[in-house]
This record gives structure tokens, C-alpha cells and sequence, in this order.
């Protein structure tokens, strides 16, 4: 097989088993009471990670050209037409896979979805497509979104009465 195209399959394919292992978590490993709670944390985690993300961009922009722009050479993998800070597909992985160990906690499968993630940040660096400064805001910016998900309701503890019956 070809190098370039090894490079697009880990830069753009890694993306597609994380969402299809994600969609098959999220559907079918959260108990039904509970699913409503879990696709709300789920969605403003993810918007919330979007919005810091399009925000660091618009006001810090390491360079305005990508990397294989820099270089004058074919890009090696799909992207958007924009200076690329931060990564959307790193940041997109890293929030399902988030999603899927919040709620459902189940440790051998985010462990292969934090594997794939780093695939893929390593595919869109060898696809000069990103910088590694790219990428890593793009996995920092989805774990900022992950903080919907930490559980901040205490059990409210028994009051006692201060003056006695």
C-alpha cells in the first residue's frame, strides 16, 4: 500500500469506527432511564467544546496557512477550508470519546476510542494538514467540554435541628 494513502486512512478512516463504536455506546449501553440526562450532558459538552474551539480560533491563529500550504505540497488528508486551529477532527473524536467513558464507563472500549483519537491526531499531522499545536488544542478543548459531565450534585445531608424536640 501506497504511504500517502496509509496516511489518509489513519488521518481521515480512524475518524469513522469512532463514531460508529460511539453511536452503538450511546444507544445501547446507557440504561434506559437515564438516556435523556446522558444526550443533554452529551450535547452541551459537545456544543460547549465547539464554541471554545471556534472562539480560540477566531482570536489566536498560529499561522493562516496549514502546514502542506506552507510546504506547496498536495494536502494528505480532508479538511476544511479555513487556517485549521483547532483541529476539528481531534476535537470531535476526543468529545465521543469522552462521551462514551462518562456515561457509560466502560474501560476496554475508551481505551481503543483514546487509541483511535491519538491515530487520528498523528494522521492529520503526517497528513500536513495540522500542526501538532493544532491537534492538541483540539483534544484539550474537547476535554473542556468534558467537564458537563463531572457529576456535581453532593446527596444533600440530613439538617439537624438546632434546638431540640
Amino acid at each position: 500500500m501506497h504511504f500517502d494513502t496509509i496516511i489518509r486512512i489513519i488521518a481521515d478512516g480512524a475518524v469513522f469506527p469512532v463514531i460508529l463504536i460511539g453511536v452503538y455506546m450511546l444507544v445501547f449501553k446507557i440504561p434506559r432511564g437515564h438516556r435523556f440526562e446522558a444526550y443533554c450532558r452529551i450535547l452541551m459538552a459537545g456544543l460547549t467544546a465547539y464554541l471554545i474551539a471556534k472562539i480560540a480560533g477566531s482570536i489566536y491563529q498560529p499561522s493562516l496557512e496549514r502546514p502542506f500550504e506552507l510546504l506547496g505540497v498536495q494536502a494528505g488528508a480532508a479538511f476544511l477550508n479555513n487556517p485549521g486551529f483547532p483541529s476539528d477532527h481531534t476535537l470531535f473524536v476526543t468529545a465521543i470519546t469522552c462521551a462514551v467513558w462518562f456515561e457509560t464507563r466502560h474501560k476496554v472500549v475508551s481505551l481503543i476510542l483514546a487509541g483511535l483519537v491519538l491515530t487520528v491526531c498523528v494522521g492529520r499531522v503526517l497528513a500536513l494538514v495540522h500542526t501538532p499545536v493544532d491537534v492538541i488544542f483540539g483534544v484539550l478543548i474537547g476535554l473542556i467540554g468534558a467537564l458537563w459531565y463531572l457529576d456535581v450534585r453532593r446527596p444533600v445531608k440530613q439538617l439537624t435541628p438546632l434546638l431540640p424536640h
